[in-house]
């Protein structure tokens, strides 16, 4: 365990700050991640593999599909709240230390309802969707409602068919945030990464971004990444770093 004092002095002498959220950070609210031994990769759903379900060909071509398995994931987030991660992240950001904001891979919304203002998802969101046909944008409640009860939502303009506002397998990143995180990762003073592996491109190279251009990373993740040896600061325990780090921020 790296020495969470150094921590606080880096903080303290970081003027623009970054950080990038993984699945490691929701897990902590209760919502599983993907690569762990026990995350969504690891289970079955009938007789397939989830990252097949995830594809976007697949989701066009069986809808339902995704939709009974997303049923059980992503359309019961009521029930999960933002974790001291979120709520901490939030305080950062009132007090100045969060100037570059929060780029996350995660989709479940939980910073925004911590309180963090400025919040760009990589990987898009489940919190609203769009139809494929005519682009009209629906809400999470009105999809959660439907998805709930084992439909598929469809448009009530032209019945279309209704995405979640996420990345599938086989789309592009929205450019516009990709290109606000490289600038970011390559202009900030202090990189945080949290709870990511930091295994899915292009998300897992921004880091890099930050190594390239000198700048100083820290990293709290469970498991080890490829950019450990970049990092000034290196810490395995979420829950513990952000426990001390809330009450520094009182």
């Amino acid at each position: 365990m790296s020495d969470f004092n150094s921590f606080i002095e880096l903080l303290e002498k970081s003027r623009r700050i970054v950080v990038l959220t993984g699945a490691g950070v929701s897990t902590l609210s209760g919502i599983p991640d993907f690569r762990s031994s026990d995350g969504l990769y690891s289970k079955q759903f009938g007789h397939m593999n989830v990252e097949s379900i995830l594809d976007i060909d697949f989701f066009q071509a069986h809808p339902d599909v995704f939709y009974s398995w997303a049923k059980e994931y992503w359309y019961q987030m009521d029930k999960f709240q933002p974790c001291i991660i979120h709520r901490t992240l939030a305080k950062m950001e009132e007090r100045g230390k969060l100037s570059e904001g929060i780029f996350t891979q995660n989709i479940d919304g939980l910073h925004q309802r911590a309180g963090s203002k400025k919040v760009y998802e990589l990987h898009g969101s489940v919190r609203e969707g769009y139809c494929m046909t005519c682009h009209s944008h629906y809400s999470y409640s009105f999809m959660a409602d439907i998805v709930n009860k084992g439909a598929v939502p469809v448009c009530s303009h032209c019945g279309g068919l209704i995405k979640p506002d996420i990345v599938f397998y086989g789309e592009n990143l929205n450019t516009t945030v990709l290109m606000r995180a490289e600038n970011a990762f390559a202009n900030a003073d202090l990189a945080i990464v949290l709870g990511s592996s930091l295994v899915v491109n292009p998300a897992a190279s921004l880091p890099y971004i930050s190594a390239r251009a000198g700048k100083d990373i820290v990293i709290v993740n469970r498991d080890s990444t490829y950019i450990d040896q970049y990092a000034v600061l290196r810490f395995t325990d979420l829950l513990d770093f952000f426990t001390r780090l809330s009450e520094y921020f009182g």
